[in-house]
């Protein structure tokens, strides 16, 4: 088969964060990898088609999302060390937002077989350490990653465990179709993310509630059409990008703002709309600096700030902006859990949520590796790649 494979030299920076020890060095597994691979390179790569272990699903890749993780891979700094600050090991097959069809399965696997349409979390949460056991497999502390730790789906074929394995059956009775459900496959896992982030890590809003989404990528996307879908009164964009803001608004912004326009811009906006009560919620999703601090000035009373963006900035944030409004604040990753997969699938059926809207374009495997080719790149919509 033929896949994107990321390859890279371990250098350590004399003055990593963790250093990495010298199981991690065999290993070639980089805690964050920003401080440890430098020239990194990807390129199209002839591979052994993979087996299912006893558990295992081997599953015909028809589409998957070029993710901005993806892009940091390649991305790198004056030194030349990548920009990705995770973890992530080399060499390996990339790919993590996918959908496709059941090739085969290992004898364990009771639940899917050959012709399936399915898509996968990215989390392989091994369900037995300490997060795990409390409910909380994003946070899983012996965790793999498809397409970081281990081979993902840029490829003609990958295989995971079926417990990570999600049905496309819903999409199918619905009457999409294929193609587009394999759109919708590969947009359950960014949209995951902001399910999570805004429904399980902070508890979700009372219907008409007034959201604040930063950054229109296509996590924030999926905040806005989520929030949309759960009954938000109001809710308003904050983009830089013009491609991106005119996006924002298709899946259900009511006022699209550039944050760029003045330095308060997102605190100003946010009191404008509310009549300066402030937003119920904010969802940060950019990544951005000084972001944070802007949302925290502008939030609602018992209103929530999530974080979900990450960047390599720190916040300088006045606690009165939170106590004073019995405000809180949550830290959000991953897309696993509380029936998550299931739950925007059901939703993508039901024609709550068309997350098929934001994708831009479409490429081939080949068309893949000139995309991942180290060049800065924040077009507006998803590009899938179909191999």
């Amino acid at each position: 088969m033929k896949g994107l494979r990321l390859e890279a030299d371990w250098d350590p920076r004399p003055e990593a964060v963790p250093p990495p020890d010298a199981a991690d060095a065999a290993a070639r597994l980089a805690r964050r990898g920003n401080q440890v691979w430098r020239n990194p390179r990807i390129a199209v790569a002839t591979l052994p088609d993979p087996q299912p272990g006893n558990d295992g699903v081997v599953i015909r890749v028809r589409a998957c999302g070029i993710c901005g993780s993806d892009l940091h891979f390649v991305e790198t700094d004056a030194d030349g060390y990548m920009l990705y600050p995770g973890l992530i090991r080399t060499p390996v097959v990339i790919g993590h937002e996918f959908a496709g069809v059941v090739e085969a399965v290992g004898p364990a696997v009771t639940d899917f077989a050959p012709g399936d349409l399915v898509c996968a979390e990215e989390i392989a949460w091994c369900g037995d350490c300490l997060a795990c056991r409390a409910g909380r497999p994003n946070n899983c502390t012996r965790i793999g990653e498809l397409g970081f730790t281990f081979d993902g789906a840029h490829a003609d074929y990958v295989v995971t465990r079926a417990r990570y394995v999600w049905s496309l059956a819903p999409l199918a009775e619905a009457g999409i179709e294929e193609d587009r459900i394999f759109q919708a496959g590969a947009l359950v896992e960014p949209t995951g993310v902001a399910y999570v982030a805004m429904f399980v890590s902070a508890g979700g809003f009372m219907p008409g509630s007034s959201v604040g989404v930063v950054g229109a990528g296509p996590i924030g996307l999926a905040a806005i059409a989520l929030a949309r879908a759960a009954g938000a009164g109001r809710i308003v964009a904050f983009e830089v990008a013009a491609g991106r803001r005119q996006l924002a608004a298709a899946m259900g912004a009511d006022v699209v703002v550039d944050p760029a326009e003045g330095p308060s811009r997102l605190a100003d906006a946010a009191r404008d709309v509310s009549h300066g009560r402030g937003l119920d919620v904010w969802v940060e999703a950019s990544g951005a600096a000084g972001v944070a601090e802007q949302m925290a000035a502008s939030v609602a009373p018992a209103g929530r700030l999530i974080l979900v963006g990450r960047g390599p900035h720190t916040i300088d944030l006045d606690p009165e902006w939170l106590i004073v409004r019995g405000a809180s604040m949550h830290g959000s990753i991953g897309h696993s859990g509380s029936g998550t997969f299931g739950h925007v699938i059901d939703l993508m059926a039901a024609g709550r949520i068309d997350m098929t809207r934001i994708v831009s374009a479409t490429v081939d495997l080949a068309g893949g590796a000139g995309l991942l080719d180290g060049t800065p790149r924040r077009d507006a919509g998803k590009t899938l790649v179909l191999p």
